[in-house]
């Protein structure tokens, strides 16, 4: 052990490692990677957006007290474990976010206050934009924000210097460089996936709806520089080095890679930037990203497209309700059995009812259960009811009252990924699975593996996040040989030990998921009924 930490520690003092920071919305993370691109230091800072004048924002003053403080802690967990203090570092990636709206005058203030992702506040922008690009714009992309602002009239568009991301901004602060990495720029405006940067034709489009505004700038000249992962992204500056450690001991000089976003760095994480490829994250809410080989032939607004770190095209199904309702029924079964008088183990409870889903008929034996805590946009809900029905003919029993639940939870999922696996045959070899639905063992996975027709894989390593991610990203850049892809990289040098496990789908459970996303949709009538009638 001695010599590996003196191999840690000579990394340290000679500047061989790296680190990623990662924005998300309730905590920044710092990750300090060695020359194996293992994390061996990480630091973290909790936050909370506020609610201010009908805007979901953050303050500068709060993003630089959390970036700061999580580098902070981070150095401290270095000098704690090596005893050593960081003075240089390799290469530093930032991550955040995505999409939101940070605008800028030419002197570098602030327009208005930084909004955020979760805005619902540009309907009207985000369905003109839509129609005028023939692509789909959703609300939280910043395009939409900025559209937003122009017919909102205010005041403020008129003096834009620079428009930018989270990401975007901290890097601009600590580098000088007004750049983001290709994923990023992806959820701002709609990118060319032959140019790798926006979109030539749309741009020009929007130049021209906002002509009779007479602004001073054009949209190309406002937002910041596309870069591909890999290329360089400026250095940490003077005034920069002093920003991101107040003790003042970090020295300037050292090579950013190009901000990202957390969709970018999650893929990154996952080992999913290949074409033919996807992920899911599947938690209290689910998404999934397949990388496409070419465009989709026509606009759906239940799928957005953004690109990879290397700049391939992926498309995103989001949706708001995974696993609440099924933790709220598994809490059911836990106050019956104190009830009892069991002493209850949550993880094994969870594993009993989860083993207990694969008993029962492929297709549920007709029970049907729609998960909606909130509303769900694929499914055209503005909110939810959680619901629970059956026929008297129904095969009302434990395994399938479980595995109706397990196979709701990704049923808003499996209506957006039809779109693409049904009607556009977008092709899949391998989906890879993080969040807390695949915690026991085997369940959540074939159940995914039924909902998507292809083989779900599930790492060990899944669970080190975007603020690695982007630590990875940074590390590529850094290391990569000549002609080396970032695929390759992932492949071989960072994931080539990780053990996974594979599980390919199982002909009878795709055909019952199938059975049941026919009853599903045809139920959709009751949910409906549920929210009308049930205030």
């Amino acid at each position: 052990m001695g010599l590996e930490m003196n191999d840690v520690k000579n990394a340290i003092i000679n500047g061989k490692t790296v680190l990623g920071i990662e924005l998300g919305s309730t905590r920044i993370k710092a990750v300090l990677i060695g020359e194996d691109n293992a994390p061996i230091a990480s630091g973290s800072h909790d936050w909370e957006n506020r609610y201010i004048n009908n805007i979901w924002t953050y303050s500068l003053e709060d993003i630089w007290t959390g970036v700061q403080d999580s580098y902070q802690k981070m150095t401290e967990d270095v000098k704690e474990q090596y005893g050593v203090t960081i003075q240089t570092i390799g290469a530093i990636g930032f991550s955040a976010m995505m999409h939101g709206y940070m605008a800028f005058n030419k002197e570098g203030e602030l327009l208005v206050p930084f909004r955020t992702w979760r805005n619902t506040i540009t309907e009207e922008a985000s369905e003109e934009l839509t129609k005028l690009f023939s692509y789909n714009i959703p609300q939280r992309w910043s395009i939409a924000h900025l559209y937003q602002s122009i017919l909102n009239k205010e005041e403020h568009v008129a003096d834009i210097s620079l428009q930018t991301t989270l990401a975007g901004y901290i890097h601009w602060k600590l580098t000088g460089q007004n750049v983001l990495g290709v994923g990023e720029a992806s959820g701002m405006f709609p990118i060319d996936i032959d140019t790798k940067s926006y979109n030539a034709h749309m741009i020009q489009q929007f130049n021209e709806a906002i002509a009779s505004q007479n602004f001073s700038w054009k949209l190309e000249e406002i937002l910041p520089k596309v870069l591909v992962a890999g290329e360089d992204a400026g250095v940490l500056t003077k005034e920069g080095a002093k920003l991101l450690d107040v003790t003042g001991q970090l020295r300037p000089g050292i090579p950013l890679c190009p901000p990202e976003g957390d969709a970018g760095t999650g893929m990154v994480a996952t080992n999913s930037i290949a074409k033919r490829t996807g992920n899911v994250s599947a938690g209290t809410s689910v998404f999934a990203m397949i990388v496409l080989e070419k465009e989709l032939s026509k606009v759906y607004k239940e799928i957005d497209l953004v690109t990879t770190p290397t700049g391939n095209l992926v498309a995103m199904v989001h949706c708001n309700n995974c696993t609440s309702d099924l933790n709220a029924w598994v809490g059911l079964f836990k106050e019956f059995a104190e009830a009892m008088g069991v002493e209850v183990d949550m993880n094994k409870l969870f594993a009993t009812l989860y083993n207990k889903a694969l008993e029962g008929d492929s297709d549920c034996g007709g029970l049907l259960s729609y998960n909606y805590f909130s509303g769900e946009h694929i499914t055209n809900f503005e909110e939810g009811r959680p619901l629970f029905v059956r026929s008297p003919e129904s095969n009302f029993n434990l395994a399938n009252f479980m595995r109706v639940n397990l196979f709701t939870s990704l049923g808003a999922l499996k209506t957006g990924l039809d779109i693409l696996l049904k009607q556009e045959g977008v092709q899949l070899d391998e989906i890879l699975g993080h969040g807390g639905l695949f915690k026991t063992k085997d369940v959540g996975q074939k159940i995914m593996a039924a909902a998507m027709d292809a083989p779900v894989s599930v790492m060990e390593t899944a669970g080190e996040g975007g603020a690695w991610g982007i630590a990875i990203l940074a590390s590529y850049m850094l290391n990569k040989e000549d002609n080396e892809t970032l695929d390759d990289y992932l492949t071989q040098k960072v994931f080539a030990e990780k053990i996974g496990t594979k599980i390919d789908p199982d002909p009878r459970d795709v055909d019952g998921f199938n059975e049941f996303i026919k009853r599903y949709t045809k139920g959709l009538a009751i949910e409906r009924a549920a929210v009308d009638n049930l205030k």
